[in-house]
């Protein structure tokens, strides 16, 4: 049947001796495109990061070589010049590689430079893109990363430089005064220094924020805050990696918009920004 829908959907072929950079979403499986799905099962190498769900691995072709490429934060992992060079390698030996990475290879995800360095070895490559976790795995936690009633702009931001500083090339002022919601990838470890750097260059502390640990699968946990107390709270609960933090008035429509909440039993109120409330009572 699976065979017959990607004949029908005239799905691309993964050639031998071509790569293909493919995001595998935030981790729910269901979340995964035809075009990833396509590519696991045809794929005989597969070269998979960190952050893609073992679930995920599990529809790929049963021939197919699994390895290991994960990057994590204060444990061994292997340099992005070496995974590089591997992909050429692989491609060169006239495999059919899939390098799946979790959320979206272009997000964040180092995909560029991988891609980049297949074209300077002459390997033929595709780009098939995934759900990106700060958009992904926020609506699983029932954030929205706009609403017209909050904000008309988000920024996307990385926490940590290639060395794991915090970015100094970013004009944290410009976005601490003209993003209304700023969603932080890869953050956890620098929050304090984030936080403080926002607050002095004038984000309320009061402001809302959310933590999304393990976005979209089934032990995902969600932390919701203030900036001026995040820090503390994230030590305080042990929360760990890996989480996607958002910054903004956004976090506080989940109070109607926490669907997953709402199958466990969560009465969600329909006017969670108070302006039904306010409508009324002018």
């Amino acid at each position: 049947m699976a065979a017959n829908a990607a004949s029908h959907l005239a799905l691309p072929e993964l050639e031998a001796g071509w790569v293909w950079l493919v995001g595998a979403g935030p981790g729910d499986p269901g979340l995964l495109t035809l075009h990833a799905l396509n590519a696991l099962r045809q794929a005989d190498h597969v070269v998979y990061d960190a952050l893609v769900d073992e679930t995920v691995l599990e529809f790929a072709n049963p021939r197919a070589t699994l390895e290991y490429a994960g990057k994590r934060g204060g444990k061994p992992s292997p340099k992005q010049r070496d995974i590089s060079s591997r992909l050429v390698e692989l491609a060169r030996a006239g495999k059919r590689v899939l390098r799946l990475k979790g959320g979206d290879p272009f997000v964040f995800g180092r995909g560029g430079e991988e891609a980049l360095a297949l074209v300077e070895a002459g390997i033929p490559f595709r780009i098939v893109p995934g759900v990106t976790a700060g958009i992904g795995g926020l609506g699983y936690a029932g954030i929205p990363v706009t609403h017209r009633d909050v904000n008309h702009a988000v920024t996307f931001v990385t926490g940590h430089m290639a060395g794991g500083d915090v970015p100094e090339n970013l004009d944290w002022a410009a976005i601490a005064k003209g993003s209304p919601v700023i969603v932080l990838y890869m953050a956890l470890k620098h929050l304090p220094a984030i936080t403080e750097t926002l607050i002095a260059n004038g984000r309320s502390g009061a402001e809302p924020v959310a933590l999304v640990r393990n976005a979209s699968l089934k032990d995902q946990t969600v932390l919701e805050t203030t900036l001026a107390t995040a820090a503390a709270d994230v030590e305080r609960e042990g929360f760990t990696a890996p989480a996607i933090i958002v910054i903004g008035d956004v976090v506080r429509l989940r109070e109607g918009l926490d669907w997953l909440g709402a199958l466990e039993g969560r009465i969600l109120n329909p006017d969670p920004l108070g302006h039904r409330r306010q409508q009324d009572a002018g």
